[in-house]
This record gives C-alpha cells, structure tokens and sequence, in this order.
C-alpha cells in the first residue's frame, strides 16, 4: 500500500483518506446487528480506490469478507496476503475452478452450465448460490431451488457456503414494495435449502438496502459504494443524511503544466469546438480522457485551482484539457488542480461530475485509470 508521494513527481494522482474509511465502515456496523457480517465489495478496483491499498485497509478495519468481481481480483488479494474469505461475484470461467479451490476462493454458482461444470470437478469448492429474485440478471429462479436443492445434496465436493440475491429498486426508499417482492422471491428459495438441511450464509443487502431495509440483513450484508463515501443514489441520501453522515474518500489532482492568454476570436482545441469571446488567460493541465476525465465535460466542467473553478474551454482530449483561468490571480505551471475534492471553500463531487456528464457516481469514480497513482494518506 503506498502512503507517501513516491520520488517521481507526479502529474495526476488519487489521494484516498484513511481516515474517511473508518468513518464510513462505523457507519455501517453500527446499521447492522452484531451478529451480521460485512462484506467488502472492492471490485472494479475499489470503486477506483485502488484494489489492494483499500482492501488492506478495509481488512485492518475488521471486514468479515471481501467481494470481487473476477478470479483475477480475488488472487490479486490473496497475493497480497488477504486470508479472509473472498466471493467472486461475478461469472467465474470453469477453466479457472480449480484455481479458484486451491486459494480458497469462493465464486458463484448462478446457471446450470455452472452447476454442470462443478459436477465434474474432482476437488472441493465453495459456491454461493445466486438467486434472481427479480432483478433478471446472474441467478435461478426461485422455482429452480427444489431441483437445484437436491443436485447440490448429490455433489460432495461442493459446499454451499452461501445463498444470496440483489435488489434491483433498493436505492430508492418510494418503492419499497418492489424491495419486499423480492425479498419473498428470495425466501422461498432459501426455505427449500433450509428444510433440505443445508446450512449457509443468507444475504440480499448492498448500500442501499444495509440502510433502508434492515429486516433483509440477514447473515450477511454487502458494502461497497458506501464503504468509499459516496451514497448509492440521491434518495438514499435524501433519506438518510440526517441520521448518517458518509464522508468522500477520494481525491483526484493534476496540476498546471502551463499558462497563456489568448486573443478574442480564436478558437481552443479540437475542432474549435468553442471560440473565445474575449481574451482569455488560459491553463492547460495534463489529464484527459485515457486517464478518466470524460470527454462529456468538454465546455461543461470545472477543476479547481487556488480555491475556485475554473471551466474546461473546448474539447477534452486524450492526455490534455485547457480551463479558463482569467480570474484567477498568479496561476503557475506546477501549481495543484482539483478534478475531484476540496479546495479553499469549493469542493467538486462525483455526484457534480456525474449529473454534468449524464451518468452516476459509480461509473465517474471506477472510470479513473487504474494507472495513476494512489496515495493513501
């Protein structure tokens, strides 16, 4: 995990607050029982805090277990010296079963194609079934339990470590009744495990539904977005802030790399997609769209520099944008840029960066290239 600036000067980094995450993860013990388990979701790079630096973290904080998307990311922790359990949430290539049993990963058991590769593996495993109880994505339908119930009772090499669904309307408290429809779906699926002995760790949460819907628990909730501070919609937010306060973790910086004014009438970047309607102090900063600056903020967006905003003036590039510093006194090269964070009394959020490019907060943070570097601080 890196906790310092490394000797090579930097041009752009991610800066992660530790001290932000220990917030957030007591925010979520203290929602859910003792009794209740939390997985950390850190896939997708952490929500683009950096897989590893965060999981050790999250892991010293005292995660039960860890949630990834791939085999890939599950034997990155465990070479990073993660011993706690891990689920591949996502589809695990049966190729890569065995893999997965020898470091002892856990990974989802969601289709019968699945189901029919594991009845042909000739080692041990643990797999935590899928349920979809209405959202139509990875899972078995609720009527599939019975027959997949006495398959599993059949197959001793695999251990059913756990049963789990997801919310598909959670973020959103109005819609309550289509949370409470497939938590049934769910437990009519659990039920026939259950009568046919098995014994498992039931979980539905994620964010959203470890705030909203406490009676869903059960076993085990799911944290990911909420982990890194963000709120998994504007209604949860709305419904919680007064109870709840999640503080941002990441910070994302460049910095200047040099300045010019330019005369009224010239156009700026590619294209001359914006002319200047007056001469114009400009900065040029070296991020762009391959480090996860999107190219929608072109004359859209702001950064920061010395405690106010400056807009982005034409096209967003590849490696460079150009932002209007004309009232913004003694701007240099080398000088800090906030794309995401604080700065004096001006903060820009993922939420501001989402709604101005037509997405959430999830896509804008787990879009930052994994390349740059993070600082945990």
């Amino acid at each position: 995990m890196v906790t310092k600036q490394p000797k090579l000067k930097l041009r752009t980094w991610v800066t992660i607050d530790t001290k932000a995450v220990a917030k957030n993860y007591a925010v979520f013990r203290r929602a859910i029982s003792k009794k209740t388990k939390l997985m950390a979701i850190v896939k997708s790079n952490a929500y683009g805090n950096e897989l590893i630096g965060f999981s050790k973290v999250i892991d010293e904080l005292g995660a039960d277990c860890f949630g990834v998307d791939s085999i890939t990311e599950g034997l990155a922790l465990r070479a990073s010296g993660i011993k706690k359990p891990i689920l591949v949430l996502g589809y695990t290539i049966p190729e890569n079963f065995k893999l997965a049993s020898e470091k002892n990963i856990s990974i989802t058991l969601s289709n019968n194609d699945i189901l029919e590769a594991l009845r042909n593996a000739r080692f041990k495993i643990k797999v935590h079934v899928k349920i979809d109880s209405g959202m139509h994505r990875q899972g078995f339908f609720p009527s599939d339990a019975e027959k997949l119930a006495s398959e599993l009772l059949k197959m001793k090499n695999v251990t059913v470590e756990g049963i789990y669904t997801h919310f598909a309307n959670a973020k959103n408290p109005k819609f309550s009744e289509d949370t409470d429809n497939q938590g049934k779906e769910f437990l009519k699926a659990t039920e026939v495990f259950e009568k046919k002995g098995f014994t498992f760790i039931k979980h539905a949460c994620a964010s959203a539904g470890a705030l909203l819907f406490p009676k869903y628990h059960f076993d085990m909730v799911r944290v990911g977005i909420g982990l890194h501070g963000l709120w998994p919609a504007k209604e949860v937010g709305v419904a919680c802030e007064k109870k709840v306060k999640l503080s941002p973790v990441l910070s994302w910086k460049t910095i200047v790399a040099e300045t010019k004014l330019v005369p009224k009438g010239e156009g700026v970047g590619y294209d001359f997609t914006e002319i200047l309607k007056k001469d114009t102090l400009l900065a040029v900063c070296p991020v762009g769209y391959w480090h996860g600056f999107a190219r929608a903020l072109s004359s859209n967006g702001d950064v920061l520099i010395k405690g106010s905003r400056a807009r982005v003036v034409g096209r967003v590039a590849m490696d460079m944008i150009v932002v209007d510093i004309s009232n913004i006194k003694g701007v240099k090269a080398g000088d800090e840029v906030v794309l995401i964070g604080s700065q004096g009394k001006e903060r820009i959020s993922a939420e501001e960066m989402a709604e101005k490019t037509g997405t959430s907060n999830y896509e804008v943070v787990t879009r930052i290239n994994p390349k740059i570097h993070r600082i945990f601080i």
